[in-house]
């Protein structure tokens, strides 16, 4: 059976966070999702993969923790997902605290959705440099791995190195949440199969696919299962794909793909513009949650 869920850059000026878990919730969404970027350079060096001027919410964000925490309270049911966790900003044993302490005050509803980033001087102000992202991103994936799932925890590799260390409370579900991996890149199946849940790319409108340099969805579905299957994984892979719109015939062909989750994209905007979208994405879900 499909789930559907939500996304939004969560700010200021747009719906809070709280309110909105509460509505999607009502409306029988299975997940909430929000982004994160700790800061934009004011430089603007590296040009934004959207290919024109950034928005102004991605200097905006609220911190996705604290942003989720607000939803976890008011809400019982309904996922809580970062799309995405910019892995290459964090600090893993800081960040496998934060998470695993969320999953836990929440009854186990997180869905980590991570990424490596794109823009250069944003990553280098964290210390990473651009060209060895994601190995930093895969190494602090299995630095947090190994916190939730032992006692005495410790990780020694080339960029995340620690001695035994004890580090509570672990997560409530069992091994940690699904780690949701959001690239499209042709190592990303193998890095799924690796340290990851799931596949988690971005939907891409089908009219201007060309230009942006279209996305295979049903051959990324097949290579990561063949890459799955390869590294003996048990069980099935996550397919999740977010910033998906309003267009019914669309949804169903993803869900026809192989994706089991469907994310629609939201403005950040406030109440009066997003709770009538909401209703709209809810009326689709609805109509096709049985496929």
């Amino acid at each position: 059976m499909a789930d559907f869920g939500v996304l939004i850059f969560p700010t200021e000026y747009s719906i809070a966070p709280a309110e909105l878990a509460r509505a999607a919730e009502a409306r029988g969404f299975e997940s909430l999702f929000v982004t994160e970027h700790t800061h934009i350079p004011v430089s603007r060096l590296t040009p934004w993969p959207g290919g024109r001027e950034l928005p102004r919410e991605y200097s905006h964000t609220y911190d996705p923790y604290v942003a989720l925490a607000t939803a976890a309270a008011v809400t019982s049911t309904i996922r809580l997902g970062t799309g995405i966790t910019l892995i290459t900003e964090h600090d893993p044993i800081v960040l496998a605290k934060t998470v695993a302490s969320l999953d836990r005050l929440s009854g186990g509803r997180v869905l980590l959705g991570v990424g490596a980033g794109w823009n250069v001087e944003e990553m280098a102000n964290h210390g990473v440099d651009f060209a060895s992202r994601w190995r930093v991103l895969r190494e602090r994936v299995l630095a947090m791995r190994t916190i939730w799932n032992e006692e005495e925890a410790e990780f020694h590799g080339d960029w995340v190195d620690f001695d035994p260390v004890w580090s509570f409370p672990k997560p409530a579900q069992p091994g940690g949440p699904k780690v949701l991996l959001g690239a499209s890149s042709r190592w990303t199946y193998e890095r799924i199969a690796e340290y990851g849940d799931g596949w988690f790319p971005i939907h891409q409108d089908p009219s201007r696919a060309a230009a942006q340099g279209a996305v295979d969805y049903e051959e990324g579905i097949r290579l990561t299962r063949e890459a799955w299957n390869a590294a003996g994984r048990a069980g099935e892979p996550d397919f999740t794909i977010f910033g998906v719109g309003s267009d019914e015939p669309r949804v169903r062909a993803l869900l026809d793909m192989g994706f089991n989750r469907v994310v629609f994209g939201l403005p950040p905007a406030d109440a009066d513009t997003v709770l009538p979208l909401l209703d709209q994405y809810a009326a689709i879900g609805l109509s096709l949650i049985h496929i």
